[in-house]
């Protein structure tokens, strides 16, 4: 089963003291590329928080958003200096009526003074308050990573029928390459026939010549090839997680023998099932690229 690099998780936890909320999105990348935006009380968990999410969720680009706030008034994130406010207020006041100026923003003006409210974030992080969040982050990573594993299934459906399309494309390749040698034939043969005639020529030599034509000509192995890794792609899609980069070495290869095909055959006919192929090629090469 492979899985999809697109997620997302969503976890909370809620009690007498505390509200948890951890919000999990990804999208493709080639590393893990980790964004965290959480209060700063939990400034000094990065790193635990890092390893969590490497160990669920591998690779992507992944932002995840911790909310943490208390239900007690004692454990407000904001500390109020009322001394300080209630001096910067009257100091506001004398200054408006010596102005004789109108201001009711005086109370706005005054909390907004510098040091009338400290943070009080900064407090060391307690344990049982860190095994709470721990949960709900480890939760939410559960949740995007069954997410990344629905996408992964309706992906690897998609790849199916890219893959079952292709081979329709190869098996006409098969019946007509014969037809094409045939008709090759009888081109060079009409051609030649009466310049055969007139003019004395090396038998021997002209056979040669024909060999190495046809050799050029021929995409018998090219058709194997390419038989061999729509087989080995269909394998390594059901092999497990972790296929993303396989698959798309995979499909590098799956290009260069359709296109050889196209230009050796030198075939109308066959060139459009090489049109065909190269297109649900391009769905499979796009869609590579979001697989973990």
């Amino acid at each position: 089963m492979i899985k999809s690099m697109t997620g997302y998780g969503l976890a909370g936890f809620e009690d007498d003291s505390y509200v948890v909320s951890v919000e999990v999105k990804t999208l493709n990348s080639k590393f893990l590329d980790l964004s965290i935006r959480s209060p700063k009380q939990f400034s000094d968990k990065e790193l635990e928080i890092r390893n969590l999410v490497s160990a669920v969720l591998e690779r992507g680009k992944v932002n995840l958003n911790l909310d943490f706030s208390y239900k007690s008034a004692a454990e407000m994130p904001v500390a109020v200096n009322e001394d300080l406010f209630l001096a910067y207020y009257k100091t506001y006041q004398n200054l408006a009526e010596k102005t004789q100026t109108s201001s009711p923003d005086l109370f706005k003006l005054a909390l907004q003074s510098p040091q009338v409210l400290n943070s009080n974030v900064e407090k060391k992080t307690d344990t049982d308050e860190w095994e709470i969040v721990k949960k709900t982050i480890e939760k939410a990573l559960r949740h995007c990573d069954a997410f990344r594993k629905d996408e992964g299934n309706t992906l690897e459906s998609k790849f199916l029928e890219n893959l079952a399309v292709i081979r329709e494309g190869l098996d006409t390749v098969k019946t007509q390459d014969p037809e094409r040698k045939s008709r090759i034939r009888e081109r060079i043969k009409g051609n030649f026939r009466d310049w055969m005639e007139e003019n004395s020529f090396d038998h021997n030599r002209l056979e040669q010549e024909l060999i190495y034509y046809f050799e050029k000509i021929d995409i018998t192995e090219e058709i194997v090839r390419l038989e061999s890794h729509l087989d080995y792609f269909e394998k390594n899609l059901r092999a497990g997680d972790s296929q993303g980069k396989k698959l798309g070495f995979i499909s590098q290869e799956l290009g260069r023998e359709i296109n050889t095909i196209g230009s050796k055959a030198n075939d109308a006919m066959i060139q459009r099932s090489v049109v065909v192929m190269k297109d649900e090629l391009e769905k499979i090469k796009e869609q590579s690229l979001n697989i973990l």
